[in-house]
């Protein structure tokens, strides 16, 4: 028997539940979760007389406005001669979960946090993820602490990693800072009322941007891909928006590209292994210069990101529309990022995309399982204690956190997907302005400009181009599989 359509917001929980399993992902905690959260009875404290109190620094937390599980926190100091000393905190998430646990054991499957605009499936549970291990405002929480001196040049000159007792005094959002960081708007109240709050922003928002600066000189690639994010009202989904980058967010980026190149650098050099995210140099380089032939450019022979970042912001500048599709093009033909264990004195394959020779994920352990991995083998060190996980522990850990990722991210996809569909579903026969974002031999896609949603040409078309711009008629939906239709109107 066909399920009826999906109509509603419930609909959609239910085709993420759904599709979690389909995908090896675990949806629910289940009682074992639940009885060693009942034991917990508030957030990780911890005797280790090595923790330092850093609770007076001004600490905030900078994220989208409806987040509540908060990893970091940032705060800095400008010295002589330029040079900012930028604090950067992670919540202490190992505090209160510990390695094979039943909640610990639940994180280690599915590895990370799935988020759907209908339901979010977290990794942790919402006590302590968005509570008892976030750094919420006006609470002392623990944490690992990097402390980095950046050069007026953007270079890294120093940097060391403790434990520390930390102190949230604001809670702000990258919209809204934003507006102020571009001056179209007044300082966010949260912010205004902790003094001294005003000049750290916009340290740390110089700091960031000469940061951002130098990365793209060394070759750091700049793509612009679309992240259309469904609101709703109740039940109804009435809005598809595009994410927009911002200062604020490319503050927060740039910082945590900071803390996990330090991080990265602070396991090597205490000679253990480690968990690295690396993007491989292209395979398909040759592909990726062949995009750029048709666009009058001529990229070398052998994978350089310089000259691949060279032509992706000549193509930003000349065709801004066009430029998220050519986006997508170059980032699937580069290849996704992976999970690999870096052993002392080993090639280092590093992160082709940002650049950097040196990188692990360290910044976001309420979210992602590398990263709580990551505060366990930094603790180890500083401890002088055994490393928490064996080689073959680690070697294990990589590939099934870098399949459940590529699962997770299956997961979000579809059910932006199904978002769409849904909201269109009740305009059928209405007509868009659209425009060409890929072909094989037997179909054509579409993105509508206005709301961002992509679908297939049905019917018989004449031979279209990628980026040529047209006018197409909505046709038929299907939300249970995410299916968008739209015909040519001649």
């Amino acid at each position: 028997m066909n399920r009826p359509p999906a109509r509603r917001r419930i609909d959609l929980v239910r085709i993420a539940t759904e599709t979690m399993l389909e995908r090896g992902l675990v949806p629910e905690f289940g009682t074992a979760v639940a009885t060693q959260l009942a034991a917990i009875a508030g957030p990780g404290r911890d005797a280790d007389p090595h923790i330092v109190d850093l609770r007076s620094l001004p600490w905030c937390s900078i994220d989208n406005d409806d987040s509540r599980d908060l990893d970091q926190l940032t705060a800095c100091e400008l010295l002589p001669d330029g040079v900012v000393r930028v604090f950067v905190a992670v919540a202490d998430v190992d505090a209160l979960v510990k390695k094979n646990s039943a909640i610990d054991d639940y994180a280690r499957f599915n590895t990370t946090s799935v988020y759907t605009a209908a339901r979010i499936f977290p990794m942790l549970p919402e006590r302590l993820s968005t509570d008892l291990t976030s750094l919420n405002p006006g609470q002392d929480r623990l944490a690992v602490v990097t402390t980095m001196l950046i050069a007026a040049d953007a270079t890294l000159k120093q940097a060391s990693v403790r434990r520390a007792t930390v102190h949230n005094k604001a809670k702000l959002a990258y919209d809204a800072l934003s507006v102020w960081i571009e001056g179209q708007g007044a300082l966010p109240d949260a912010a205004a009322a902790v003094k001294g709050l005003e000049e750290q922003l916009r340290t740390q928002d110089d700091v960031a941007q000469r940061l951002r600066a130098r990365r793209r000189a060394e070759g750091a690639l700049e793509f612009e891909t679309l992240q259309p994010r469904a609101l709703y009202e109740g039940e109804r989904v009435v809005e598809i928006r595009q994410q927009v980058q911002n200062r604020a967010r490319q503050l927060i980026e740039e910082l945590m590209i900071a803390t996990n190149q330090a991080t990265a650098r602070f396991l090597a050099e205490h000679g253990g292994a480690s968990l690295r995210r690396v993007v491989r140099s292209p395979e398909r380089w040759a592909r990726i210069v062949a995009e750029a032939r048709k666009y009058g450019e001529a990229l070398p022979n052998a994978p350089d990101s310089r000259a691949l970042e060279s032509f992706l912001a000549k193509r930003r500048h000349a065709d801004p529309l066009r430029f998220p599709d050519l986006s997508l093009v170059i980032v699937k033909l580069m290849g996704s990022g992976e999970y690999v264990v870096e052993q002392p004195g080993a090639a280092v394959l590093g992160h082709f995309g940002l650049a950097l020779r040196d990188y692990t994920h360290s910044t976001a352990p309420n979210r992602r399982f590398p990263d709580l991995i990551t505060s366990r083998l930094v603790k180890a060190v500083l401890a002088a204690s055994a490393p928490p996980y064996t080689d073959a522990e680690l070697d294990e850990l990589a590939a099934h956190c870098t399949q459940q990722e590529n699962a997770a991210q299956k997961v979000e996809r579809k059910l932006r997907k199904c978002e769409a569909a849904l909201l269109l579903e009740s305009h059928i026969g209405q007509r868009f302005e659209a425009i060409v974002t890929g072909r094989s031999d037997h179909s054509t896609w579409v993105r509508t400009f206005a709301p961002p949603v992509e679908g297939m040409l049905t019917g018989r078309a004449p031979e279209l181009e990628i980026g040529q711009r047209l006018d197409v008629r909505l046709v038929g939906t299907d939300v249970e599989r995410g299916f968008i239709d739209f015909e040519l109107i001649h």
